[in-house]
């Protein structure tokens, strides 16, 4: 049996080491809860660099269904990473990584804080924590992936990733062609399911966060919400920003910038597939599935502070939380 060991008759005190790393602020949550209004306050306040963390904000011409910010607003407060892409080139995670670790040490010479906004999980989750080594994009074998899916439907193409990777396809939905495509190109290109080979060594990032989340209470107000901003974006023109996207030759509904929600459903109309009602409906359904996913993401971030963006008091909450952490 291990016994006590008797005290030191002379302890010393254990040495304590500051983190010195400069301080950054990841601002997460699902679509159309407020991000980008609360980043602006949070920007007019205490003067923090807005960089975008979202998929679809990279792409040049896609600016009313992506709910980008107005040149107005971008003019007032500019937000690195967004129009950095023409709708015809893919955009990966890693080049994402890339991007903001060039961004954030910009910013953090300069003495300011950069603050991260937006809702693709897998981009900030790829750049705190790294990536796996994975092949580089083979843009023939993506293209022929996209007609095999044309042909066959993206659900067929999940069943071959399943009997290829059956842990993969697990986490992967059958509607999900982006990953789908991506982790049967990764099987093709490496001969081994892509499970296995995701993970790593994970390396300390170079800043020290704080997360915040808009995590929504009440799933009605939200739902509300989305309607409200879709109606607001068929209003604004949505349906010709698509169909000016759709008349480029070199554009097509199986691209990932084509494939975002709202995009997708649009071209699908303009297609004669379903009305505009319908269209509607569609983009609806399929917005509140994007913010569904997002959320459960979001809830599984131990690290973050959830703050309800219906609460009136939820801008005071987050000043408060910025200014303690700034001020450390």
């Amino acid at each position: 049996m291990l016994r006590p060991q008797s005290p030191d008759p002379d302890p010393q005190p254990l040495p304590t080491y500051a983190d010195q790393r400069p301080l950054a602020i990841f601002l997460m949550g699902p679509t159309a809860s407020g991000k980008t209004a609360l980043a602006l306050r949070l920007a007019d306040r205490f003067g923090v660099d807005l960089v975008s963390v979202d998929s679809a904000l990279v792409y040049r011409g896609m600016d009313i269904g992506s709910a980008k910010p107005d040149a107005a607003t971008l003019a007032r407060h500019p937000h690195r990473l967004i129009d950095i892409r023409d709708p015809r080139d893919a955009y990966s995670a890693a080049e994402f990584r890339a991007d903001a670790l060039r961004e954030m040490g910009s910013i953090t010479a300069a003495g300011n804080t950069p603050l991260l906004v937006g809702g693709t999980g897998l981009y900030f989750h790829s750049l705190q924590y790294g990536l796996s080594n994975l092949p580089e994009a083979d843009a023939r074998l993506r293209d022929r992936l996209a007609d095999e899916a044309r042909a066959l439907g993206w659900p067929a193409l999940h069943a071959r990733l399943a009997a290829l990777d059956h842990a993969a396809a697990q986490r992967i939905r059958p509607g999900d062609a982006q990953r789908i495509q991506r982790a049967l190109e990764v099987i093709e290109l490496t001969g081994r399911p892509l499970s296995e080979q995701l993970g790593g060594a994970r390396e300390r990032f170079p800043w020290r966060v704080l997360k915040l989340v808009l995590m929504p209470q009440d799933r009605a107000a939200l739902h509300a919400r989305i309607a409200e901003r879709l109606d607001a974006m068929f209003a604004q023109g949505f349906v010709d920003e698509v169909r000016r996207l759709r008349a480029r030759a070199d554009l097509h509904a199986d691209l990932a910038s084509m494939r975002a929600v709202g995009y997708r459903q649009v071209w699908q109309h303009l297609d004669g597939a379903f009305d505009l009602a319908e269209c509607r409906e569609r983009a609806i359904h399929a917005t509140r599935q994007l913010a569904k996913r997002q959320i459960t993401w979001l809830r599984s971030d131990r690290d973050a502070l959830a703050i309800d963006p219906f609460d009136r008091a939820h801008t005071a909450r987050a000043e408060r939380a910025v200014s303690d952490f700034l001020s450390r």
